[in-house]
């Protein structure tokens, strides 16, 4: 198969990609890990297996499939409500039912419905999930250990116990800061998580710093590849939930960079194939005991800064991470924990998307709503829900404002000359043929809307009245009867209704609801390739029956 194909021009610059995004994807899924709460080699072994099965089943040439803070967070969720032994077995069986539903998703091609997760949802997630990010790794990079469950109380019972902050464990995370920083200006900017994080990690050693938590006092780290395991089916009701909601932000996450990473032949990759090759990643993980992954765009710009030219390059990068694992297990385990803490602070920071904000912000009082309310939502509740509950509330205040955004207008027609639109008239004269013409939905909720707009039949007589429907191509039933009422309400004023530019789909609806008999054939005209012909026609029409005695 060509996506198969080995091309030995590109071996060594795949490899050198590859070498670098294996070796800073170590301390990235080790910290991913850490925050989900889990052991540090459930992050290794996922982006062990995760990174080159992605590669090789997804649409996107250069997608980096690991382990994201994000997803890392909904895990956390979840792993709290299982404890012991139950946990370890509950994640693996996440991360398969997590791939599943990507899986699916992406043969169904539902690539197209991310549309419906609107871009202030997401950016107030985003922007939730840094904070928590950030607040999360307080603890380990202070030494103090609070009481409190949620990350908001947590944050607040520190800042008023500042006198408890353990020094030497707050030195070695503002010291793995400090470097991050000042190599991120060097040409080890590419490594300056791992070197800042090794460096940092060796002054326990270097100044005997005992009381510095490090890896090793939470885990142990096997030197061995994983072994398979056996999902247990018992968990999956109580995680559906979560597997879904991990997949949704996952999927997220990845059309992102199936929009701005096209492949060498310049074709941006299908959404639905990277869903694919996400879902294959993490049933990959969750069967040899990694956690569950997603498409990181921090990754694949790394992968492909380095000078990546196919998909080898992250199977380098599993490579190196397996290596990695089998041989430094042991020095891994001496790493220290406000250094990897530190990491994820600046991890926290980097996530913030301040920019997109501000241009959310600037787009209405809805699009500032919704951002804010899920902003907040993702930091007082589950995460499963929160995204959810930014999801429903971004299309129900759709509906609303869809709603009230209907109007309606009339044409008024002169000889020779173009339509002059005015607002529609209170009232219907009598002998007086008016064009309307509505803009906006015609369904449940703005058909009261439009109903309030008609004008009233009081005075009535011998009056036409065209409505234009071009652009429908069906209308709700709601609307329908309010039809049915202003119909009535002509005919007993010796007026009549006239329906103008309908197209095939929405006459068809007119007959199949009976309406079509209702209005008589004579008072539907259908629209022609020349816009607004039909109404002029049926104006011309209009004008010598409201003469006729």
């Amino acid at each position: 198969m060509k996506r198969f194909n080995f091309d030995i021009k590109a071996l060594r610059p795949d490899f050198l990609a590859g070498f670098t995004l294996g070796v800073e994807s170590i301390p990235d899924a080790m910290a991913s890990a850490i925050l989900a709460g889990v052991n540090p080699i459930h992050g290794l072994y996922a982006v062990m297996l995760s990174t080159p099965m992605g590669a090789l089943f997804a649409g996107s040439v250069f997608m980096s499939v690991q382990t994201t803070s994000a997803l890392s967070l909904i895990v956390f969720d979840v792993s709290v409500l299982h404890q012991g032994e139950d946990s370890i077995m509950a994640l693996f069986t996440l991360a398969i039912l997590t791939g599943v539903f990507m899986l699916v998703f992406g043969l169904l091609r539902f690539g197209s419905l991310l549309r419906f997760v609107p871009h202030s949802v997401m950016t107030g997630f985003i922007n939730g999930i840094a904070v928590l990010i950030i607040l999360g790794q307080l603890g380990d990079f202070t030494g103090y250990d609070s009481s409190a469950s949620n990350k908001l109380a947590q944050t607040m019972e520190l800042f008023f116990n500042l006198d408890q902050i353990h020094l030497q464990t707050f030195a070695v995370g503002v010291t793995t800061i400090l470097l991050i920083f000042i190599l991120n200006g060097t040409k080890l900017k590419q490594f300056s998580f791992i070197i800042a994080l090794v460096l940092a990690s060796v002054l326990i050693p270097l100044f005997n710093w005992f009381g510095v938590a490090q890896v090793a006092d939470f885990s142990t780290l096997p030197d061995t590849l994983p072994r398979p395991i056996i999902p247990d089916l018992s968990y999956l009701p109580s995680l559906i939930l979560p597997a879904l909601s991990i997949a949704i932000v996952g999927l997220v996450q990845g059309a992102g960079i199936s929009q701005s990473y096209p492949n060498p032949d310049g074709e941006y990759p299908d959404a639905s194939k990277d869903f694919v090759g996400q879902g294959v990643a993490n049933i990959a993980a969750g069967f040899f005991r990694g956690m569950p992954v997603g498409g990181s765009l921090s990754a694949t710009s790394l992968v492909v800064s380095s000078g990546a030219r196919s998909r080898w390059a992250n199977i380098f990068a599993g490579l190196v991470i397996a290596v990695t694992v089998i041989l430094f297990g042991g020095f891994i385990e001496r790493l220290a924990m406000p250094a990897l803490a530190g990491l994820l602070i600046v991890i926290g920071f980097q996530t913030l998307r301040l920019e997109e904000a501000e241009k959310v912000w600037k787009t209405g009082p809805m699009q500032q709503f919704v951002m804010t309310a899920t902003f907040v939502s993702t930091l007082i509740m589950p995460l499963q829900y929160a995204v959810f509950l930014g999801v429903v509330l971004a299309l129900f205040l759709f509906v609303v404002r869809q709603s009230n955004q209907m109007r309606l207008t009339e044409w008024e027609i002169s000889d020779g000359g173009y339509p002059i639109e005015k607002p529609a008239p209170k009232e219907l004269l009598p002998r007086r043929v008016v064009v309307l013409v509505p803009a906006g939905s015609l369904f449940f909720a703005a058909a009261p809307i439009f109903e309030e707009a008609l004008p009233d039949t009081a005075h009535a007589d011998r009056s036409v009245v065209i409505l234009s429907l071009r652009g429908y191509d069906n209308v709700g039933s709601t609307f329908l009867t309010v039809l049915d009422h202003f119909i009535e309400d002509l005919k007993e004023h010796d007026s009549k209704l006239v329906l103008a530019e309908l197209n095939d789909e929405l006459w068809g609806q007119l007959v199949h609801t009976g309406h079509a008999h209702m209005l008589g054939r004579d008072q539907v005209y259908v629209a022609t390739e020349r816009v607004a012909e039909s109404i002029f026609i049926a104006f011309d029409d209009a004008q010598k029956w409201v003469v006729e005695e």
